[in-house]
């Protein structure tokens, strides 16, 4: 009854609102329907009674989903295969033609530019190696990956 009601608005607030407001109608109700068809209810749940008013009301209550799948499919009627295809043509066609040279532009530029110049090599200025602390690994001044300052660092241990 409450799911009738609510299919019911919905068509009358599909027929009076605009292509926004009748997709935020559909969505809304749709949602309160699907939230209240998830959960069993007394309305979905057969009444007690002889295995024949059982079997009927089972029967009915799937009639009136399918009635309902129907009416949904209806409101949004299916494109068919050749239009799908024609449309996933436009939007290859459109990424190619638009994507295609914002990279070949990206690609000339990075070439043809160069953005910023990498660190030195070698030690670097003191007022870029100031610790405050020791790193926590056996040589406290030597960065993880700082291969030179490894080996002396273990070489002056080893000579001690």
């Amino acid at each position: 009854e409450i799911a009738d009601c609510l299919s019911n608005l919905r068509i009358q607030l599909q027929r009076k609102m605009s292509f926004v407001g009748r997709t935020l109608a559909s969505g809304l109700a749709r949602r309160a329907t699907m939230t209240m068809g998830a959960r069993r209810t007394v309305l979905t749940v057969p009444r007690l009674g002889t295995e024949k008013e059982m079997e009927a009301e089972a029967i009915a209550q799937i009639r009136a989903r399918l009635a309902y799948q129907r009416e949904i499919m209806a409101s949004r009627p299916h494109k068919s295969h050749a239009e799908e295809w024609a449309e996933l043509w436009n939007w290859i066609k459109i990424s190619i033609f638009v994507c295609g040279p914002v990279v070949v532009f990206a690609l000339v530029k990075d070439a043809l530019f160069e953005e910023h110049k990498h660190r030195p090599h070698g030690p670097l200025p003191e007022y870029m190696g100031i610790r405050s602390k020791e790193f926590p690994w056996e040589c406290g001044q030597c960065d993880l990956f700082d291969l030179d300052c490894w080996k002396k660092c273990r070489a002056e241990k080893a000579g001690r």
